[in-house]
């Protein structure tokens, strides 16, 4: 059990200090290992390699095609054409909700989190610089939008964090509704309630738009595509997830959406991708690293389930007081926050206690549904901690520091989902799905 503590923290301190999690998790997995009495060398050609190549087996293909997808999104265009359409809608009087909608509209559709802080900053700039609020806000707003209600908690989302679940508890996209939904206004109406009053407070200390000395290329929104046409993808990635594919095993069921979603903006952009084989093969290329440390975390989980002190592991976690549900929503957070990453902490979390879970869905009546959605919405939480890498890229591609705009990153995209949590835990304790 020490052990296990010990690889934990020795996980989370290498990743916090920016280690990469590729050569850092099967080092953690072998502490654990060497502690736990097993074979070093069997320990990690067999029980952690199994791990990682289990998930990578299942899961590359949504990872891939979700890559492949938002790069050609992003190239075509379409991606700020939708973006842009939104945030005219809404209009600088709200500028920040502009942002946060357009970027959930965007990884709702199943575009990557990563291309969505590449393709909406500009446009957020140009908000921020006409309703005269200072650009300190842009991370919180772009986290707000990309990092949460959308990636865990609005049912039917395709983002990888609402697929995983399914794997373990037999369950679909559209799992625990009310729940989620219930998740996702705390989210969204608690960060823009957090946004608004950072707004005010900074306004009124004098703090608003400041020009950096690298003056941020404008879009020209002549040469975007129709915002309806480039919309039409992301309608239909979401669409055939929830109405024609629940019959697939879970890890299969993003594939078709997000084959015909790739076909479509293809189609749809072709003379705005003239070097569309590169445009893929950057997709591809891209996918590779986010499975990997993905699997990775997988793999270290694997070795955790294979030693003697798994058991008093699961008996402390299982034992927390109250409803079963409570026990997961630590579990995954407590992992999320030490790997830096909600697929990689629901990933170790799951393959380590979604069995038990299962059992405990069976035996206590409590749906396997809302064991699904309180694992998503958990990964959601302690992942976007100083080291997560989405929150480095944010800061980076933004030009702020964790000085600058952390604490409203960590308020939308930890406090308040951790929260929101709460709230999901309490209607399934009084049977509200």
């Amino acid at each position: 059990m020490i052990g296990i503590v010990i690889g934990l923290f020795l996980l989370m301190f290498l990743a916090y200090k920016g280690m990469s999690i590729i050569w850092v998790a099967p080092i953690a997995a072998l502490v654990v290992a060497l502690t736990g009495g097993l074979e070093l060398l069997p320990a990690y050609t067999e029980v952690y390699m199994g791990g990682l190549v289990g998930f990578a087996k299942s899961w590359f293909p949504a990872f891939l095609l979700g890559a492949i997808f938002g790069k050609v999104m992003d190239e075509s265009g379409a991606a700020r054409s939708v973006a842009y359409w939104m945030t005219k809608i809404i209009g600088k009087k709200f500028a920040i909700a502009a942002v946060v909608v357009a970027c959930a509209i965007l990884t709702y559709g199943g575009v990557s989190l990563f291309v969505v802080v590449f393709a909406i900053y500009p446009l957020a700039v140009a908000l921020f610089r006409e309703a005269n609020i200072s650009r300190k806000l842009i991370p919180g707003a772009i986290a707000l939008g990309s990092f949460t209600f959308t990636m865990t908690a609005l049912p039917g989302t395709p983002q990888i964090q609402n697929l995983i679940p399914m794997e373990y508890f037999g369950t679909t996209p559209t799992a625990a509704p009310i729940m989620g939904i219930a998740g996702a206004l705390v989210m969204f109406g608690g960060g823009l309630a957090w946004l608004h009053y950072r707004q005010n407070k900074l306004t009124a200390a004098g703090e608003v738009f400041v020009e950096l000395d690298k003056k941020v290329e404008e879009v020209d929104t002549k040469k975007l595509p129709s915002p309806i046409l480039s919309a039409i993808p992301l309608v239909l990635v979401i669409t055939i997830l929830n109405v024609f594919t629940k019959d697939l095993p879970a890890a299969q069921q993003v594939i078709p959406p997000l084959v015909v979603g790739i076909l479509a903006t293809i189609l749809l952009n072709f003379k705005r991708l003239p070097k569309i084989i590169e445009t893929i093969n950057s997709g591809a290329a891209g996918s590779v690293l986010a499975i990997i440390n993905t699997s990775a975390a997988v793999g270290f989980g694997t070795v955790v389930r294979a030693v003697p002190g798994f058991t008093t592991l699961t008996d402390f976690v299982l034992g927390i007081p109250g409803n079963p549900l409570i026990s997961q929503s630590v579990a995954v957070n407590v992992l999320a926050g030490a790997t830096g990453s909600a697929s990689g902490g629901l990933g170790i979390a799951l393959a380590a206690l979604g069995e038990k879970y299962m059992e405990i869905a069976a035996t206590t009546g409590i749906s396997p549904a809302a064991f699904h959605r309180i694992a998503a919405m958990s990964s959601g939480g302690l992942d976007t901690l100083p080291h997560n890498g989405a929150v480095l890229t944010l800061l980076a591609v933004t030009a702020m520091t964790h000085k600058d705009s952390y604490k409203d990153i960590f308020m939308v995209g930890t406090i308040i989902p951790v929260f929101s949590v709460i709230v999901g835990i309490i209607l399934a304790s009084i049977g509200i799905v």
